[in-house]
């Protein structure tokens, strides 16, 4: 008989857990959520005060069973479930499951699975934070009314399969209307002037850019004001005129939040984020280290917190002192964002002794990359900035003014280790200019006038997108990837060059939410409704009276809409392909495996074809085209188009030109694309069944067989 039995969520989680405690401890998981409301219905009795119809989650039967008989065998029942509002909800429902052993039951939290903290909760348990169950109620019972009331609606008047959400709708409506920006944009005209210069006394050359005039800034807009300028400067002499020298520091950036962790995983590592939070799961759960066991490397993955502990901080130091030297360190605290929950410390490593390449022999590829991305973030948010010595130059040409800036880095600080990517357009680093004086002159060596147009607004990206739904308090850490994954998955958006582009659908499904369902699209009124869950955390507010007040007036909404709504009739994007055996104009359609070409022309025409990408840069190999493919799991590679006849490149990563292939790495490549998805087994039926079966018999097939595998397709 077990004197404790710890619950958590993973097989992973528990398997770390057990070895930090003695053999009088059963570690247990009830594999996420062992409750939930049913799929078949709204399961929200709104006629009771939305009191909710929580049903145990079908196949968790057994479990649930082997959970109560555990339960009852222990003395003492601690729910270790993560420490967050889900991981909360998940606690409270397990003691709903267990109510007979409910006064042996206890909650216990830690932020990082380690030895210490570990023991640390066993010896602190508390009582479930009912306030914070309340906010996840709220949240799950007001999803639910909006996804399972308006979904239909979709379903009715658009295409059946659709869905709505608080986040998601908004998140599909800022890329709408940032696409509705960039097509409305209209570019305007604007000139800089780049003046080539030299200093004589050192032969070397620098670039000084206009500025103004008499002091005064002065901005370009037509070729008639350069002609002018160019006309007045035509034999002017380059005096130096002015000379200012500095030194300009740069921080480091503060430990990873999710969303900060979400973000420079996508710049960084090209990572969706989903397959962030994955991996980021796995090294929080644990990973079996050589010499140490199963280890959780980071702290909580799911955080809008950048604090630190004490104790991490002092193992930060011993690590950054002992490799970089004194010099190197500064003890830095980070001020987190006043909307945060500060529920628990910012992403980190829980042992700084252990250096992502001393372990790297141990992880997976991605895990590599993730786990030292956030311990040199982490160890660079300990460190001194980086020091940089400036100079700025003005310098005179008549009446107007060029200006010229330089710098140089004199001390690395935290570059040593660690540069936050960005979204936006990095400027080359400017190197030190001459060592000029006041009053001197400089030759001229060439003027170079330079038109440019301003530039539309970009594409969101997953890490901008992320960005800029936390920056409007819409969603939380926890919502950001799946409400990304869902939106893709709909078909609201698609991804191009990693930037995301509404759809035709997204369009449709966003315009007539915003006719009908102002409240759902609103950023004002969903960042409102988050901060009220937080109340609700707080204890500030009751989590039924949000529902009472949204309900009332989204009820009205929904009425209108369902007599008002007219049907929306959905057009299939025409391609610029001809169909070979009929000669319509294919179309796109959608498959499990992403867009296909087929013939408008069915049932009387069946033709498809898969849509075939390609890059720039030929084969390495041969010289051919090379083809941009995916794989079941969505994965891009790279494979030549005489890819098995004549030639057998094949890579997961974008060849470059001039690089050699090493036929190495297509054995992985060839592995996992030599199981077919089911467009690739379609067509390949699909020419054996042409070729080999008399047509009385594929007549019949394709009355059967062959429209459910165009169902399947085009599902």
């Amino acid at each position: 008989m077990a004197d404790k039995l710890i619950i958590v969520e993973s097989p992973a989680k528990a398997n770390t857990i057990k070895k930090f405690l003695g053999g009088s401890t059963k570690v247990v998981a009830s594999m996420g959520h062992i409750r939930d409301l049913p799929k078949s219905k709204l399961g929200v009795d709104i006629e009771n005060d939305f009191e909710p119809e929580y049903i145990n989650i079908r196949g968790k039967g057994d479990l649930i069973k082997s959970l109560k008989t555990d339960a009852k065998k222990a003395k003492k029942v601690y729910l270790a479930t993560d420490p967050d509002r889900e991981g909360e909800a998940i606690a409270w429902h397990l003691a709903k499951i267990l109510e007979d052993d409910k006064d042996k039951i206890t909650r216990v939290t830690f932020n990082e699975i380690t030895k210490s903290a570990v023991q640390k909760a066993i010896k602190e348990p508390r009582n479930i934070d009912l306030n914070t169950v309340d906010a996840q109620q709220a949240r799950r019972v007001l999803d639910r009314i909006v996804g399972y009331k308006i979904s239909p609606l979709l379903w009715k008047k658009v295409k059946r399969g659709l869905s709505a959400g608080r986040v998601q709708s908004v998140a599909v409506k800022l890329i709408v209307d940032r696409e509705t920006e960039i097509e409305n944009f209209i570019p305007q005209e604007y000139w800089n002037i780049y003046a080539n210069l030299k200093d004589e006394k050192s032969k070397k050359e620098f670039e000084a850019r206009f500025y103004g005039k008499n002091g005064k800034k002065q901005e370009i807009n037509s070729k008639e004001q350069v002609e002018q300028i160019l006309k007045d400067i035509e034999k002017a002499k380059y005096i130096v005129s002015e000379i200012k020298k500095g030194e300009k520091k740069r921080n480091p950036a503060p430990p990873f939040t999710t969303s900060t962790m979400q973000q420079e995983a996508s710049r960084k590592l090209g990572f969706t984020l989903k397959k962030t939070m994955s991996v980021a799961q796995t090294l929080y759960e644990g990973v079996k280290i050589a010499d140490r066991g199963t280890v959780g490397l980071i702290t909580y993955m799911r955080t809008d917190s950048t604090r630190i502990s004490e104790e991490a901080r002092a193992a930060a130091k011993t690590h950054i002192v002992s490799t970089y030297g004194e010099e190197f360190y500064e003890n830095r605290y980070y001020k987190t964002s006043k909307d945060a929950q500060d529920a628990h410390e910012g992403i980190r490593p829980t042992y700084s002794d252990i250096e992502p390449d001393d372990i790297k022999g141990d992880l997976s590829k991605d895990q590599y990359k993730l786990y030292k991305l956030i311990y040199n973030r982490f160890m660079a948010s300990q460190m001194k900035p980086a020091v940089y010595d400036t100079i700025a130059v003005n310098i005179k040409a008549n009446d107007y003014d060029f200006k010229a800036n330089g710098q140089n880095l004199k001390f690395k600080g935290f570059m040593i280790l660690y540069v936050e990517g960005t979204d936006e357009k990095e400027e080359q680093e400017e190197g030190m200019l001459p060592d000029l004086d006041e009053n001197q002159e400089v030759k001229l060596i060439k003027i170079n006038p330079k038109q440019s147009f301003t530039e539309p607004p970009a594409r969101y990206t997953e890490a901008s997108l992320v960005k800029a739904l936390e920056e409007k308090g819409i969603g939380r850490p926890s919502t950001y990837s799946p409400t990304i994954t869902t939106i893709l998955e709909r078909r609201y958006i698609e991804k191009e060059q990693r930037q995301l582009v509404p759809t035709e659908l997204g369009k449709i499904v966003n315009k007539l939410l915003t006719e009908n369902f102002a409240d759902i699209v609103n950023v004002e009124f969903t960042a409102k409704i988050e901060n009220e869950f937080d109340e609700i955390a707080e204890g500030k507010e009751k989590w039924k009276k949000i529902i009472r007040e949204f309900y009332g007036p989204f009820e009205q909404e929904l009425e209108k809409a369902e007599k008002e709504l007219e049907h929306v009739q959905l057009v299939d994007e025409v391609s610029d392909v001809q169909c070979e055996k009929c000669g319509r104009m294919m179309v796109y359609k959608y498959g499990r495996y992403g867009k296909f070409l087929a013939c408008p022309g069915f049932p009387e025409c069946r033709n498809v074809k898969p849509i075939i990408e390609t890059i720039d840069v030929p084969c390495p190999k041969c010289g051919a085209t090379v083809q941009v493919r995916k794989t079941k799991r969505k994965r891009n590679y790279y494979i030549c188009e005489n890819n098995p006849a004549s030639c057998d490149y094949i890579s997961w990563n974008k060849p470059k030109p001039g690089e050699k292939w090493n036929p190495e790495e297509a054995e992985e490549v060839k592995k996992e694309t030599e199981k077919k998805g089911i467009v690739g087994t379609y067509l390949q039926s699909r020419k054996i069944l042409n070729r080999n079966i008399e047509p009385f018999l594929r007549n019949f097939i394709f009355k059967n067989y062959w429209q459910y595998l165009e169902y399947l397709v085009s599902y």
